[in-house]
């Protein structure tokens, strides 16, 4: 069969018609070649059809390829994609990098006599040691002296992980950032632990990685044994692999250098992981006969989506020059809206949701999980199913959420010890623990706020705060929700309270302030404390279940991150502010000369973009937590793209020299809502805040909308006071 009769066979089975680059790469398939799939390019189709071309023109066997893919769930597409392609065909091995590991591990391990022990997942109470999350909490508790958080956990988890992918030795651990106290010593004795029985070890699922890459370095049979299994191998989602998982494949490529590498550099947003999106840029150092094919043609979405992203996407250099493009039919321009706070952003979408017919087609997406609670809470109120993908259920076990339900549970019973033990540092009180110890002896049945006044000996500052609580107690017993978690933050100190652990453990205030803020708007529409728990128990039931909305007509509600590889009619991105996306870091490091992570912050921003289909909407707003925000400088990139300044005002800008101006504002965070500025032509004004058209500035003639990125870039703004 020729190539040709290939391609017109599958084209009058399948209704598949391949573009000239897919056929290019369906029919290179000698040495490596590296596909670079723009968003929506039927990177999957070509995929398989190549696996197809390889079998039924070329006469390879199915058992001599090899597909690795970057999840389970890809992997699956994968084999019924194939076998829907190719009915009559043997089955491709499609399998993730983690089970191609395990294999080779479990082969050397039979070889040399050694038994080993996964230790992640199930918790077997008769041998903590053989749980990875119970090993970490052991070694934790023992070199701190306490209990280690569920934030610190995955904290401890992923510089662990990041270290084993990498490949770094011992002496460079340090290098790598982490704020769990002990960080360096509790992975030195977790390694310790693990493989301190020659013959049985422990293994949790990066050892498999690192093991296998090992053992394929050191056992020349098994090497060789592998290469001649597999004579074709093909990565998947190669932007998102490590380099211990490239050192994988590499080593069993080597031979007959048979390589297809699928990848899309502008989607790499897994650095934090260990994945090296600069291993795609130098591919031909390692494979210097490597073709580089493009897929650029988006099949996705309409052409007003397509072009606004490949102009944002282009801002970033270190990247293939790529240009997508689409010839798909016109559809709606991108929507930016900004609120004027936070809690209208989710209203916004919730009557928007509403109005649909068919709520599998929307999308709402976020830069992080807590964003959702919000969100889903006004979802509930207004029946609209959802699925949560990923769902992260720590935001109600969160010990800040456990905190305000124990200050409102001793409203109710004054005398529980046991609850005022458990936030007693938190409030204006101060008292220590070895004044709560003897608390606990004071035989009255009077509240705890009278045992500590006539029974435990205070310092007068104490005696003057703990009666200052027990009035404040006074006021929440009858109150509503809402107005008792203001008498908490405020007249309870623990606001305070917060901003001082934050200072001293590096907690980020502004996170626990979400939390706070967000349950006070879930608090808002309760009228009891008790009605107020029972929502939080209701909403964390139905985050649990949402699950089972997979593939039913819901909402779906997603991190950007969990968000790649979907696609939906209508999305929705919300949060766009500074400070969430690009994050506060994300600038800082660029401040300081390292543009990575505010590239990877726009590779993100572009994966959410690329799932709308047809209509996209950017969402922001005004103000969070009471105070004043900014918008995100990558929805001002964006609005600059589709509402550019009028032709005549940016040339006659352009036709007049810029004189350079030290004291410009040259920075987004310098545009503080209430500041005074003064502008070359309209002189002084006062920025009033942040609107779909650019900058809202109140001057003394008149209020004009002007756009930020001229501003800044051409120096038209100054400090006001100078």
């Amino acid at each position: 069969m020729s190539a040709e009769e290939f391609f017109l066979r599958k084209r009058k089975e399948l209704k598949v018609s391949l573009n000239e680059v897919q056929k290019r790469a369906v029919l290179h398939t000698e040495g490596a070649l590296l596909l670079l799939a723009s968003p929506g390019s039927g990177k999957t189709t070509t995929i398989i059809m190549r696996i197809g071309y390889l079998i039924e023109v070329k006469g390879v066997s199915p058992d001599r390829i090899k597909g690795v893919t970057f999840s389970k769930a890809s992997a699956e597409d994968m084999k019924s994609r194939f076998a829907r392609f190719f009915p009559e065909l043997e089955p491709v091995d499609f399998s993730t990098i983690h089970s191609l590991a395990f294999s080779v591990v479990r082969e050397h391990c039979r070889e040399h006599g050694i038994e080993y022990q996964l230790i992640e997942g199930n918790f077997d109470p008769a041998n903590p040691a053989a749980n990875k999350k119970m090993l970490l909490r052991t070694l934790f508790q023992k070199l701190n002296g306490e209990t280690i958080t569920d934030d610190q956990l995955e904290e401890l988890s992923s510089y662990i992980s990041f270290i084993k992918n990498k490949l770094l030795p011992k002496e460079k651990w340090s290098t790598i950032p982490c704020e769990v106290p002990q960080a360096e010593r509790i992975f030195q004795q977790y390694e310790e632990t693990k493989a301190q029985n020659k013959k049985h070890l422990l293994l949790d699922y990066d050892d498999m990685l690192t093991f296998a890459n090992e053992a394929l370095a050191s056992n020349r049979r098994l090497l060789k044994k592998y290469q001649q299994k597999y004579e074709y191998l093909l990565t998947d989602e190669s932007q998102d692999t490590s380099l211990v998982q490239h050192a994988i494949i590499e080593k069993l490529a080597k031979q007959h250098g048979n390589l297809c590498v699928v990848a899309d550099d502008d989607q790499s947003i897994y650095t934090w992981r260990a994945a090296e999106p600069q291993y795609l840029l130098d591919f031909k150092k390692v494979y210097p006969d490597a073709a580089v094919l493009m897929m650029e043609q988006n099949y996705r979405s309409t052409p007003q989506i397509v072009e606004p992203a490949n102009r944002f996407i282009k801002r970033n250099k270190n990247r293939y020059d790529k240009n997508m493009f689409t010839q798909n039919t016109e559809g709606d321009k991108i929507s930016i809206k900004v609120f004027p706070d936070y809690e209208d952003q989710s209203r916004y979408i919730g009557r928007e949701l509403a109005a649909l017919t068919n709520y599998k087609e929307a999308a709402v997406l976020y830069r992080t999980n807590s964003s959702a609670i919000l969100l889903m809470n006004e979802l509930d109120r207004a029946d609209i199913p959802f699925y949560m993908k990923d769902s992260d259920q720590r935001f109600f076990s969160h010990w800040v959420v456990e905190d305000i339900l124990n200050f409102m549970r001793l409203t109710f019973n004054d005398k529980r010890i046991d609850i005022f033990e458990q936030f007693h540092s938190k409030c204006k009180g101060y008292i220590t623990k070895q004044q709560v110890q003897q608390l606990k002896g004071v035989p009255s049945q009077d509240s705890v706020w009278d045992k500590l006044i006539q029974h435990v000996p205070l310092k007068d500052y104490q005696i003057k705060q703990v009666k200052a609580l027990k009035q404040t107690f006074h006021l929440m017993k009858d109150e509503a929700p809402y107005p008792v978690i203001k008498l908490i933050r405020e007249r309870a100190g623990y606001d305070k309270a917060l901003e001082k652990m934050s200072e001293r453990l590096g907690f980020s205030m502004d996170h626990l302030k979400d939390i706070l803020m967000t349950l006070e708007e879930i608090a808002r529409k309760e009228e009891t404390m008790k009605g107020f728990a029972a929502r939080l128990k209701h909403l964390e039931s139905l985050l649990k279940t949402s699950k089972f909305n997979k593939n039913q007509n819901a909402v779906t509600l997603s991190t950007l991150h969990s968000s790649k590889g979907l696609e939906f009619k209508n999305v929705y991105m919300m949060d766009l502010i500074a400070d969430v996306i690009p994050s506060k870091s994300d600038q800082k490091e660029s401040d300081e000369g390292n543009k990575e992570p505010m590239e990877e912050a726009a590779r993100l921003f572009y994966v959410g973009m690329t799932r709308a289909q047809e209509h996209l909407e950017l969402l922001s707003y005004r103000i969070r937590n009471g105070k004043a925000t900014k918008p995100s400088l990558f929805l001002l990139n964006v609005n600059h793209i589709i509402n550019p300044p009028e032709e005549k005002e940016e040339a006659s800008i352009h036709a007049r020299p810029v004189p350079k101006n030290p004291n410009a504002l040259t920075r987004v965070s310098e545009l503080e809502v209430g500041r005074n500025v003064k502008h070359r032509v309209f002189g002084r004004g006062e920025i009033l805040g942040f609107v779909d058209e650019g900058l809202e500035i109140r001057f003394t003639k008149s209020t004009k909308k002007l756009s930020i990125e001229m501003c800044l870039t051409m120096g038209l703004l100054e400090p006001g006071d100078q």
